[in-house]
């Protein structure tokens, strides 16, 4: 069992893992595609590195199934169930890594007449995304995958306002 450095991408892996019980690397990718890819993607291929990584430090055990496509099954060994918990309960505190490009073309001189209603519009998309998963299933969602949404309402509805901002302000300099 080797020593590995465990990343987020690592937890996310064991995470998903861990409420689906057992699953392969292609069952993680489309997990992380339908629930936490909207607050925190992960590349498809990094995925399965990950899945290695993680089995050859022991924190992953696996079966091969023996019928169909003979991929192999993960599931959490006591080390890995034991280090998902311990991060699990760290409080540490990673600042936000927005990535957003609109403010990246902000930045580097984008016109906001252009920028802007594109975003506004995008971010009002997601939004009503967002706000129908929550009418639709917000009820049936775990504790913190309910507050994880509500993360990604507010967000969201912060980027209208500041879109909104952005034209408005836009607006006025060019009457002025």
């Amino acid at each position: 069992m080797a020593d590995v450095r465990l990343t987020t991408s690592s937890y996310l892996v064991l995470g998903i893992i861990d409420k689906l019980g057992e699953a392969s690397a292609y069952d993680v990718k489309g997990e992380a595609a339908r629930t936490v890819a909207p607050f925190w993607s992960v590349p498809h291929a990094q995925v399965y590195a990950q899945c290695d990584r993680l089995l050859e430090a022991g924190l992953l055990s696996q079966v091969r199934q023996e019928s169909g496509r003979n991929r192999r099954v993960l599931a959490l060994t006591e080390r890995g169930q034991a280090a998902l918990e311990e991060w699990l309960d760290n409080p540490e505190f990673v600042p936000v890594e927005a990535r957003e490009r609109g403010i990246l073309k902000l930045w580097f001189g984008g016109r906001p007449e252009v920028l802007a209603p594109v975003q506004l519009d995008e971010h009002r998309r997601t939004l009503r995304s967002y706000e129908e998963l929550a009418d639709e299933v917000g009820e049936l969602l775990e504790p913190g995958q309910r507050e994880a949404l509500e993360f990604g309402i507010r967000y969201e509805r912060m980027m209208v306002d500041f879109w909104k901002w952005v034209r408005r302000r836009e607006e006025r300099t060019a009457g002025s």
